[in-house]
């Protein structure tokens, strides 16, 4: 491989991950009254990201309910906090791939330990492809929020495989809605469709009275 190639697909990629909107050092956590409506039940709790991007659910009886929540919040937040790309990319190759009907450029990692694989056009990344164990999933991003110091995706899709067979285990798309309190952009909305099994769920949760935390 060109050492030209290697240098492109890198910068390439490096453009695309700096380009993610994260919350910054002076980040100070932030509390919500959430609400989670599933079906015809509805939950009401509350939610505490600290500083150190710790997570408390309190309030929501229902244990399987306030975990879900508490894993979903704790997703949303790995891709709020900052990281350095010679932190999470440092000791990783890259190559250009093909390039689809879309325009998104292919970049093949080599290096990292979970196989991944990525895609990337106007300066985000619009598709990830993992394998992770006995599960590989594929996210491709639909749509993005422009904050004016970087994106947030607002629409993506998960598709879960068994990684021998290629069969489709699950699919999950994600509605996100962000909204700025204060010098940082939070999540107001989440709606997740799943189809898995021949059946479709969808989970709406609601964080209202944002209030960041005092310093």
């Amino acid at each position: 491989m060109p050492a030209t190639q290697a240098l492109d697909a890198e910068a390439l990629f490096r453009a695309a991950y700096e380009n993610r909107y994260t919350w910054d050092e002076n980040f100070p956590g932030f509390t919500a009254k959430v609400t989670l409506i599933e079906g015809d039940r509805q939950y009401q709790g509350q939610v505490k990201v600290s500083r150190d991007y710790s997570v408390e659910v309190s309030g929501i009886e229902d244990e399987q309910v306030r975990e879900s929540l508490y894993n979903q919040l704790r997703d949303v937040i790995v891709h709020r906090k900052r990281n350095s790309f010679e932190a999470a990319h440092g000791k990783n190759t890259f190559q250009v791939g093909e390039t689809d009907a879309s325009g998104a450029v292919e970049i093949c990692v080599s290096g990292d330990a979970m196989g991944s694989n990525y895609k990337v056009r106007d300066n985000q990344i619009v598709y990830v492809s993992r394998v992770m164990g006995r599960v590989a999933f594929a996210i491709t991003h639909r749509a993005a929020l422009d904050t004016g110091s970087g994106y947030i995706s607002t629409n993506y899709v998960a598709v879960f495989r068994n990684p021998q067979t290629n069969e489709v285990l699950r699919q999950m798309e994600f509605e996100d809605t962000y909204v700025p309190v204060g010098n940082y952009y939070l999540m107001s909305r989440q709606v997740v469709h799943t189809h898995e099994n021949g059946q479709t769920s969808t989970v709406e949760i609601h964080f209202d009275d944002l209030q960041l935390l005092a310093d």
